[in-house]
């Protein structure tokens, strides 16, 4: 079984990486970019028996590793 965490910055921390991106696709030439929001994409690969409660224990990892909960929020998809 495969599980995809993507996390991402909350709405009101900063992003100076997003905002180094923006500028940089401005320079390159691509216009109309008004934002960029960078965040991490963890693939986790799972045995079937760990199926059962698998979104209760991909949040506890979420949780307690894979994200930074007072400055980041995550999706969890299975």
């Amino acid at each position: 079984m495969r599980a995809t965490v993507y996390v991402r910055l909350k709405p009101e921390v900063l992003d100076p990486q997003g905002d180094a991106v923006r500028r940089a696709l401005g320079r390159l030439g691509f216009e109309g970019v008004r934002g960029v929001r960078v965040g991490k994409l963890i693939e986790i690969a799972l045995d079937d028996a760990a199926a059962e409660g698998v979104k209760a224990r991909l949040a506890e990892m979420a949780d307690e590793l894979l994200a930074n909960p007072v400055i980041e929020d995550f999706e969890i998809v299975t």
